[in-house]
């Protein structure tokens, strides 16, 4: 069987977790913006991967451009974000975005990194206006991605990739 891992990574997350699966299965890696999409369908198995903004995949684009191409290819996706895992809340993003020519593909949660730091100046300034209006609230009527956003300041930021969340991935690997 032959396999790539397409990946578009914003601030590391996707990146680490596409080169434990790399090394997992012995798939190359590459980034969106350095595949080309004649190695990718050459593959059997195509695994994507990317975070989660704004609720939606970073992956979806690459996806929706090539789906004529990839049709008939075992396609699997991981998604990152910085909360934690919230069943009712992936599946609404997986509703979302996951539609026509992508409906079907399964979607796998690996959860990322927050790091005011290393964003970019508008990602940054999001989170801060985010973080003063999320610090009014009372801690008890947060969202489950209130308090992730809370959970990191400007010096610390939180890693909370785990290898072992490739595991779902790797298991749809090996499923017929």
């Amino acid at each position: 069987m032959s396999g790539i891992i397409v990946y578009k990574s914003k601030y590391g997350a996707s990146k680490k977790y596409a080169e434990w699966l790399s090394e997992e299965t012995g798939f190359r890696c590459v980034s969106v913006k350095d595949a080309k999409i004649e190695e990718v369908a050459a593959c059997d198995t195509i695994i994507v991967g990317g975070g989660i903004y704004a609720s939606g995949f970073a992956f979806t684009p690459f996806l929706k451009k090539n789906s004529g191409k990839l049709k008939g290819k075992k396609i699997i996706a991981y998604a990152c974000g910085a909360s934690p895992y919230v069943k009712e809340f992936i599946d609404e993003v997986i509703a979302r975005n996951m539609k026509d020519d992508l409906a079907g593909i399964p979607v796998f949660y690996c959860r990322g990194t927050y790091d005011l730091k290393s964003m970019s100046f508008a990602d940054r300034t999001l989170c801060k206006m985010l973080r003063k209006s999320v610090a009014k609230k009372d801690p008890k009527d947060r969202e489950v991605w209130e308090e992730a956003l809370m959970e990191g300041d400007e010096n610390n930021g939180r890693d909370w990739t785990d290898k072992a969340n490739i595991k779902p991935v790797l298991d749809a690997i090996k499923a017929a």
